[in-house]
C-alpha cells in the first residue's frame, strides 16, 4: 500500500513520514509528483504555516491539485489532512485577508476570538471529543499548534475547547482532516494514524 505524503514546502515531512512508518505504513512516498499521487492508495496532506502560503505552495506545482482531487474525489482514495492540510479543505481562509481553499468541505478558517487570558496561538495538549462516530477518530488527548480554526462546517467529527469549542476534526466520505498533529501526539497520534491506515471508506 503506497501512501503519498504531499511535499509542497509546507509540512513537517520527516516527522509525519516517521510517524506513518511507526503506525505500520510500509511504503511512504514523499512526493510532489502528480504521477505518483495518481497511483497512491492513500494521500496525506500535512501543513504548517499560514493558510494562503500553504495554498499557494500547493497550487504552484503544476498538476498537483488536479491529481490529488482526481485520486481522492473521483477515485475515492482515503485522504488525511493534518493541521493546515486539514484547513485547506475549507472553502476559504481568513488569515491575512480572505483566500480560497480547496472547497472540498464547506466552512471557513477563522482566527480565535481574543479574550482576556486566552493564549493565541493555541499550543499544547488538549482533549479530542468525538462529535460523530467515525472509524478514525477516538476520544483522547492530542497536541495542537494553531491560531486559526475550521468554522461554520456541518462536517465536524470531533471538537476541542480553547476559549470556546472549536473543530478538532472534519470529514466526509473518504476525506478526513485533523487540526491536531498526530506525529506529535505520541500514543494517541500513532493510534489515529493506525486507524487511518486500516480505514476502508
Amino acid at each position: 500500500m503506497t501512501i503519498a505524503l504531499i511535499d509542497y514546502g509546507a509540512g513537517n515531512l520527516r516527522s509525519v513520514h516517521n510517524a506513518l512508518i511507526a503506525a505500520g505504513a510500509d511504503d511512504v512516498a514523499v512526493t510532489a509528483d502528480p504521477a505518483v499521487v495518481a497511483n497512491a492508495d492513500r494521500i496525506v496532506l500535512p501543513g504548517v504555516g499560514a493558510f494562503a502560503a500553504c495554498m499557494n505552495g500547493l497550487t504552484a506545482i503544476p498538476g498537483l491539485v488536479e491529481a490529488i482531487e482526481r485520486r481522492v474525489r473521483t477515485d475515492g482514495a482515503p485522504f488525511l489532512g493534518i493541521c493546515v492540510g486539514m484547513q485547506l479543505l475549507a472553502d476559504a481562509g481568513e488569515e491575512h485577508g480572505k483566500h480560497r481553499g480547496l472547497g472540498w468541505i464547506g466552512g471557513t478558517v477563522r482566527a480565535f476570538d481574543p479574550a482576556p487570558g486566552l493564549r493565541i496561538p493555541h499550543m499544547g495538549w488538549n482533549d479530542v471529543i468525538p462529535a460523530a462516530s467515525h472509524p478514525v477518530i477516538a476520544q483522547g488527548e492530542a497536541y495542537f499548534l494553531h491560531g486559526y480554526h475550521f468554522a461554520n462546517t456541518a462536517d465536524v467529527l470531533a471538537a476541542s475547547s480553547h476559549g470556546g469549542t472549536f473543530t478538532a476534526a472534519v470529514g466526509r466520505d473518504n476525506m478526513i482532516g485533523v487540526q491536531f498533529h498526530p506525529e506529535k501526539s505520541q500514543a494517541y497520534g500513532l493510534a489515529t494514524l493506525e486507524r487511518f491506515l486500516a480505514w476502508r471508506p
